[in-house]
């Protein structure tokens, strides 16, 4: 890239809804973008080659660490039956705090869970909409995967290593049990619901992408979500898994600055 494309990336704590949440911003571009991490995540360990390469002309870039997460501690993570909605308030109030009128939402897992409501509940302030490796319900297969994961130290050294570093093991580990719980007890409504009633609200522009070899979330969940978003694009990716933001960047990138 170019020298004029290497705007530095600031990091800076603003407080919200009574927390002191961290972001990461860089670029000076008209259409301002909100990252959103997945469990566990934050700006830096989800999304460098988003903050690093994405448009600086075109785009303001701004990545979020959630409540409990990243440099968003204290206070400490917790899962409360509203906990997607509570991080939905909590990233519009956050671009409200940085003075972004309107802007658009790019949600990974988890943080797309979080950018799905943020949309339906906040029409007038979000632009467009990017989604990857989200869902809308939680189904018993969901719970048998993340059952799977729900201990880290049998997690790849090469996805364990950065949280670890970032947390300290204790709070790493029993922040993704707690995690395992919390998302699990959507699984005990008759619908599985998160979120389902809410698509039908979103009218922007919406774009799902989902990987094909996602392990963590079954196809069929990005494939609701398109047909119950009005208008909405799917683009399926052959070799993506889960991190397909990261594995495929420069791909990713390319497709979503495009939809924006």
């Amino acid at each position: 890239p170019s020298p004029v494309s290497s705007t530095s990336i600031t990091s800076a704590k603003i407080q919200v809804n009574g927390v002191h949440l961290h972001y990461q911003q860089t670029g000076e571009g008209s259409h301002a973008v909100l990252l959103l991490p997945g469990m566990l995540g934050s700006g830096q360990t989800d999304f460098g080659p988003q903050l690093k390469f994405m448009n600086k002309q075109l785009f303001t870039v701004v990545a979020w660490d959630p409540r409990g997460y990243g440099k968003s501690i204290p206070p400490s993570r917790d899962f409360p039956p509203d906990f997607f909605e509570r991080d939905a308030k909590d990233a519009v109030d956050l671009m409200q705090a940085l003075k972004f009128k309107k802007f658009s939402l790019l949600g990974w897992s988890d943080g797309g869970i979080t950018a799905l409501i943020a949309a339906a509940k906040y029409p007038n302030l979000i632009h467009k909409l990017v989604v990857w490796g989200a869902n809308a319900s939680v189904t018993q297969e969901d719970v048998r995967i993340y059952n799977g994961i729900r201990d880290v130290s049998k997690w790849s050294e090469k996805v364990r290593k950065p949280l670890e570093e970032m947390y300290g093991h204790n709070y790493f580990a029993k922040t993704c049990e707690a995690w395992v719980d919390g998302i699990s007890r959507f699984a005990e409504k008759s619908d599985g619901n998160i979120c389902q009633q809410l698509l039908p609200d979103i009218k922007c522009p919406t774009f799902i992408i989902h990987g094909e070899k996602d392990p963590l979330v079954p196809q069929a969940h990005a494939e609701y979500i398109h047909k119950h978003i009005k208008g909405s694009r799917l683009l399926l990716m052959p070799e993506g898994k889960h991190n397909l933001h990261l594995r495929f960047a420069e791909d990713f990138n390319r497709q979503v600055e495009d939809f924006l």
